[in-house]
């Protein structure tokens, strides 16, 4: 049996909503608006293209869930991350994260007050759409490749990239990062202990998290 990557199953979906909805009142602050065009903590990310970038997914999952059943096949979180993805491990100059730049950007083209509004109103729609939604229901995002992903697989990454691009964003524009409850933060920081031991290996992430004095300098996972 593939080694599950997401314990906590339909759970993700309240823990993704309530991420949203943190992440959503974040991206609302004036303190956005009033940096959206100067340079973010990211290299070569604008605040603009950051806040944008955290959540164009949105924007396209109301879609991807009206579509039909795609027919590309489905792996598992853990395939995805080891075998698919070509943004995990490229740097900033890569032409993959570029076209992410330009994505958030584009998210981000019509002002901060377009953004707060598009994400408010995605939001109330996921917030009908998902509850009844079957779990392992496939959803393809034709950007990333021919493969799907299940439904609460791809809550879960998004549940992740919520957290860490918040921080980035509070960060950004002199907010402290936003505070999530530990129905977020712990599949989150089960998933990034997870890309830790892929990029560094066990013993690294062990030190790190339990002997200072061997610990290295960086256990990062994405």
């Amino acid at each position: 049996m593939t080694e599950s990557w997401n314990p906590r199953g339909g759970r993700i979906r309240d823990a993704y909503l309530t991420a949203a909805a943190i992440a959503g009142r974040l991206v609302a602050e004036p303190a956005v608006a009033e940096a959206w065009d100067g340079p973010s903590v990211l290299p070569k990310w604008s605040v603009r293209g950051l806040a944008g970038h955290m959540f164009w997914p949105e924007f396209a999952l109301p879609g991807m869930l009206d579509a039909p059943v795609p027919a590309e096949p489905v792996v598992s979180l853990r395939e995805y991350y080891l075998e698919r993805v070509t943004w995990l491990d490229a740097g900033v100059d890569a032409p993959v994260s570029g076209r992410i730049r330009k994505g958030g950007e584009a998210a981000a083209a019509g002002g901060h007050e377009g953004l707060r509004r598009r994400v408010d109103e995605v939001l109330a729609v996921l917030r009908d759409l998902l509850p009844d939604a079957p779990a392992e229901r496939p959803v393809h995002v034709a950007t990333w490749g021919a493969w799907s992903l299940e439904l609460d697989d791809l809550l879960l990454t998004r549940t992740m990239e919520l957290v860490v691009h918040s921080d980035d964003l509070a960060c950004s524009v002199g907010l402290p990062a936003p505070g999530f409850p530990e129905s977020v933060t712990a599949p989150v920081i089960d998933l990034l202990t997870r890309l830790a031991v892929r990029r560094h290996g066990p013993a690294a992430v062990v030190r790190a998290l339990s002997r200072a004095e061997r610990a290295p300098a960086s256990i990062a996972g994405i």
